[in-house]
């Protein structure tokens, strides 16, 4: 299915590694020049050196990279120093850490929030009147299923991400937007095959003794699917989300969790 993209220009954040990169190539593979962000300027140069030696990567299709921290003022400035304008957004920062509600002060909720909600609004913010002057515009957060099913000891993840949830419900829905061809939507992870959840693990390891791979094992057992996701798969989901064909999904949270969440809405 030819999704209509080619030629459009993206942003892909968080998109070194994991789930951010997995929606960077599969953009790149539909012609879309690609311009990827993350903080560690090693990893995010491997990252685009893989995306330029894809043979899936149509030749025209560029890909440029800026080593930065989106979640600040700088950081959002120095994309915008390189380009302004974007016809796809995908938004991504690291969960905050987990651990007891009793320990987080002020300075841990606030860091939680301009990561996992304050940066996508001001992304979305930055974006919107653009992308409906031009027809056109495509916004996917990357969130996370605890959204659906709060996880208690991710308190900071559950609120910042709910947060934005509840503001993306709205702001998708006005109406000078939504008609304009502009759609918001969220995409909500379940466990997937990432370093994140490697190193979760590992740190896991490190407190109990358990083997990683048994920590590992023990996360698909409440996967109907009975398997971890594949961070192609959900890239695959996103560019379509991203797509000419998904016009009329806005406002949406998507579940991509191989089953795991048991609600019926």
């Amino acid at each position: 299915m030819d999704l209509g993209i080619a030629g459009k220009w993206a942003l892909v954040c968080g998109a070194s590694k994991g789930l951010g990169f997995g929606c960077a190539q599969a953009l790149s593979r539909e012609g879309v020049h690609v311009l990827i962000v993350a903080r560690g300027a090693e990893a995010l140069q491997a990252a685009k050196e893989r995306l330029l030696a894809d043979p899936q990567r149509p030749p025209a299709a560029q890909v440029e990279s800026v080593a930065a921290d989106i979640t600040t003022p700088a950081g959002r400035a120095a994309v915008f120093a390189l380009r302004r304008e974007f016809d796809i957004i995908v938004t991504n920062a690291g969960g905050p850490p987990p651990g007891d509600f009793r320990a987080w002060d002020r300075e841990a909720w606030i860091k939680a929030l301009d990561a996992n909600m304050l940066t996508p609004v001001e992304l979305i913010r930055s974006a919107v009147d653009g992308m409906a002057a031009r027809g056109f515009g495509r916004i996917v957060n990357i969130t996370s299923s605890s959204v659906k099913a709060p996880i208690d000891v991710l308190g900071l993840s559950n609120g910042a991400r709910s947060g934005l949830t509840g503001f993306v419900a709205g702001v998708a829905r006005i109406p000078s937007l939504a008609s304009a061809g502009v759609t918001i939507n969220n995409l909500l992870p379940g466990v997937f095959d990432t370093d994140r959840i490697r190193s979760m693990a590992a740190a896991q390891s490190a407190r109990t003794g358990e083997p990683p791979e048994a920590i590992v094992e023990a996360r698909k057992k409440p996967v109907p699917a009975r398997r971890l996701g594949d961070p192609a798969e959900f890239g695959a989901a996103c560019a379509f989300l991203c797509s000419r064909h998904a016009g009329y999904i806005t406002g949406q949270n998507i579940l991509i969790d191989g089953g795991a969440y048991p609600g019926t809405h």
